[in-house]
């Protein structure tokens, strides 16, 4: 069934993102709801990313007759539907079996940007058979120039043509929470793993057809398929091999725009547009990474100030609604990404299920334009607030 069938009754139900969060928390197994919602440390930067949207404001005007808000938005040469897209997660077959290739129909039927992460459980040939040519690839950069080149080449082959490079994880982070939980990058079958599963039968049915959530993508590197020597390569081989000097290589070796993504500091971003990068990804891993860092929207308007016009600045970490998406774009942001939003749709309601954040996103966007007094995404004032 198209998701139109689903739409009235949906909206009804489940009329904001926290409504599918609480949907979805009571269809994933703990272990991975641990994974999906955890940061690390205290857990601070979670929060202040979502204090710092929902402390931020903007001014509307008023009397300004009937509008109607355009949402279509360009980036990199390409139309978009709307101005924001979905953001790569690792691992997300373990939060919701065969999510990547549902998300990817998705974006593809919505005419938005689906991310594959290199870390995600299945593959860039797979999931290239539903972005048409309109795929973003997230890169974890590998230390051997050999696995880079052919993993560069392999997502280009099957149509990913924007290329995000991940600067913001020199070292995987602790996520004490998640451990607790019983996470491992390397997932076992263990009592506990089986009674979460018996708790959650739609989870466990979609996990045995399917089968349990492996790195598909970087098995092909490791000397095996076992899950401990995949998580050891992605270890030894895939972290802390970010330089500049390495990034170079990547504008040289990518055909298409290439983002940086993670940053936070106006100096990197200033880097990354002198060594021809087309892009920067202000984020701070969903707040997942390191707890000492800023809220991303308290970075974003210097970033943007310090590029000016010579790259396109992206946001993410925290977004949950239109208005964060228009918060965002008022302090200099071209376009957004959001993750756990869309990862609760498909978790929650499934095939259609971000379809149904789209949805959400687009009416509220539409509605806050309206409220905000303009037609156009380019008529919000840069620092309205």
């Amino acid at each position: 069934m198209a998701y139109e069938k689903h739409r009235e009754h949906w909206l009804d139900r489940y009329p904001a993102i926290e409504d599918l969060r609480r949907k979805a928390q009571k269809r994933i197994p703990n272990v991975a709801w641990q994974y999906l919602e955890t940061g690390t440390g205290r857990e601070a930067c979670l929060q202040s990313n979502l204090d710092a949207l929902n402390q931020y404001r903007l001014t509307p005007k008023f009397c300004k007759g009937p509008l109607k808000p355009k949402l279509e938005t360009e980036l990199f040469g390409v139309s978009y539907s709307s101005p924001f897209g979905i953001a790569p997660i690792g691992l997300s077959g373990l939060i919701w079996p065969s999510s990547e290739e549902m998300l990817a129909r998705s974006a593809t039927r919505n005419k938005l940007p689906y991310a594959l992460s290199t870390v995600a459980t299945e593959t860039p040939e797979k999931v290239g058979e539903y972005i048409n040519d309109n795929g973003w690839f997230q890169l974890y950069p590998p230390k051997e120039s050999s696995v880079r080149k052919d993993l560069l080449k392999r997502a280009w082959e099957v149509g990913f043509r924007t290329l995000l490079v991940t600067a913001d994880v020199p070292t995987p982070s602790r996520r004490e929470r998640a451990k607790r939980a019983g996470f491992s990058r390397s997932p076992k079958i263990t009592p506990a793993f089986i009674w979460q599963g018996l708790k959650r039968p739609a989870w466990s049915l979609a996990t045995l057809k399917n089968g349990l959530p492996r790195l598909k993508t970087i098995e092909s590197y490791a000397d095996s398929k076992d899950t401990l020597s995949v998580a050891k390569y992605l270890q030894e081989h895939m972290r802390g091999s970010l330089t500049w000097e390495y990034c170079k290589t990547l504008r040289d070796e990518w055909q298409g725009p290439i983002i940086i993504k993670g940053i936070l500091h106006e100096e990197d971003a200033i880097l990354a547009a002198s060594i021809g990068f087309d892009g920067v990804l202000v984020s701070n891993h969903g707040g997942r990474q390191f707890d000492g860092a800023p809220a991303s929207l308290d970075s974003l308007a210097t970033i943007s100030a310090a590029v000016g016009d010579s790259m396109k600045v992206l946001f993410d970490s925290g977004v949950r609604s239109g208005l964060d998406v228009l918060k965002a774009m008022s302090l200099g942001a071209d376009f957004v990404l959001a993750g756990r939003a869309f990862m609760y749709g498909v978790a929650a309601l499934g095939e259609y299920g971000a379809d149904h954040v789209m949805e959400i996103f687009n009416q509220d966007l539409t509605n806050n334009m309206i409220q905000l007094g303009i037609e156009s995404l380019d008529d919000l004032a840069i620092g309205n607030s």
